[in-house]
């Protein structure tokens, strides 16, 4: 037990942790508006540099690397040093990522895009441990409530951080810079704001309030890892968990890259793809504390289980809608981000349960950097196979794709060992 541990009142202790957990949102709600600003224009201004599309998404893919490599990389400072320092280091890398490829732009450096662009890569990995930060100070019963409620948190990033590109490039233009550094200036003011309310607000360390509510509701969960990083992976809970998380992430991000894509193909303008695409993202993030509330109430594993279905019926949905069919697109884009929301907060909910906390800040960093890594992959190849089969094959794939993981959640869900009311 740490001293400022010790130090916390109990009849402090409640507050403390409600606290906590909006400064949690806050800070997700900061660090995603910068992140989606800057992810706007990225493959815009890699396009310009390079003065080649081919090269048009690998800002996307250096983000993703970079949150994958800072999910791990993080998630071992939080365990040295807490779980505050290890948030306020990820929101400061991904200024410095920002500023970093501010100057790219500015100096008209491809290679320098990619190395700011996988830094800003570890701003969203402080936004995504979060969540899990968030469950550790609450009871195991409404652990994917308070998951849930960070999630949502992004919903802001999504509406909003596309919407500052325009006049954060108009700012740029005023301050002598080119256009398209504008909306990597969104981060350096954004994130740094969600690195300062973590360095400000998360006091005491919620460590440290994690300790004192593992005391209360569990004899073991304070204890440090003192079992191999094999040996946890290899616990039903956790495989069925990280099954469940990588294969949503991977079926959602493989459709859903090559959707714009699609639609602009077939004669949709920009409006269309628009609003296609915010029905994806409200599906994403504004129903999280819906799926928290169901985890906690059904348990995680019939929720991943329909969350699975639901990403499945969406690819289908999505191979089977005609060309021209907006709402069939919009609602198959719809259900394919809330499938991935329902896996999302059940499979990140399970990883908060039966580990200790040493344990489970090794785990879900290194979760985090799967569900990043099979991202990249997926977004890397569903270009692939439209383009030598074509967007129906890629639904089709899809939902394929899921069949396994499904099976697998269903033959372990007895061994799955959940705490819950």
């Amino acid at each position: 037990m740490s001293a400022a541990d010790a130090a916390i009142p109990p009849q402090n202790l409640e507050h403390l942790r409600r606290r906590t957990v909006w400064a949690l949102v806050a800070g997700v709600a900061l660090g995603s508006t910068g992140h989606i600003a800057a992810a706007t224009v990225a493959t815009i201004a890699a396009k310009h540099i390079a003065g080649s599309s081919a090269w048009s998404g690998a800002p996307g893919a250096a983000v993703v690397m970079g949150a994958a490599v800072g999910a791990v990389t993080l998630s071992q400072v939080m365990v040295r040093r807490g779980r505050r320092v290890g948030l306020v280091a990820g929101y400061g890398l991904g200024v410095v990522g920002a500023i970093v490829a501010t100057a790219a732009v500015v100096g008209a450096s491809l290679p320098l895009l990619l190395l700011g662009t996988f830094f800003i890569g570890f701003g969203n990995a402080s936004n995504q441990l979060s969540r899990y930060t968030a469950a550790d100070l609450v009871a195991p019963e409404r652990h994917a409530s308070a998951i849930g409620i960070v999630v949502w948190g992004a919903t802001v990033g999504a509406v909003v951080g596309p919407n500052l590109a325009a006049p954060a490039g108009a700012l740029a233009i005023g301050l002598g810079l080119p256009e398209l550094s504008g909306a990597f200036l969104v981060p350096v003011a954004f994130v740094g704001a969600a690195a300062l309310i973590s360095f400000l607000m998360l006091r005491p360390d919620p460590d440290d309030l994690a300790h004192a509510t593992s005391r209360r509701d569990s004899q073991d969960a304070d204890q440090p890892m003192s079992v191999s990083l094999v040996s946890v992976l290899a616990r039903p809970s956790v495989a069925v968990a990280i099954v469940a998380l990588v294969a949503g992430q991977f079926v959602m991000v493989l459709i859903m890259t090559m959707t714009p894509l699609h639609m602009a193909d077939h004669g949709h303008d920009l409006a269309a793809v628009g609003v296609v695409i915010s029905g994806h993202t409200f599906g994403m993030y504004g129903l999280s504390p819906l799926s928290g509330s169901l985890t906690d109430r059904f348990g995680s594993v019939p929720v991943i289980l329909a969350g699975l279905a639901t990403v499945a019926a969406a690819a289908i949905l999505a191979a089977v809608a005609p060309p021209t069919g907006g709402m069939i697109l919009f609602a198959s884009l719809f259900l394919l981000g809330y499938g991935w929301n329902l896996g999302y907060v059940a499979g990140s909910a399970l990883l908060t349960t039966g580990l200790s906390l040493a344990e489970r800040t090794r785990i879900q960093g290194l979760t985090d950097g799967l569900i990043w890594s099979s991202a990249a992959a997926a977004s890397l190849g569903s270009g692939i196979v439209v383009a030598f089969a074509s967007f129906a094959t890629l639904g089709l794939l899809g939902a394929a794709l899921v069949v396994v993981p499904f099976l697998h959640v269903m033959a372990r869900r007895s061994a799955v060992v959940e705490s819950r009311s």
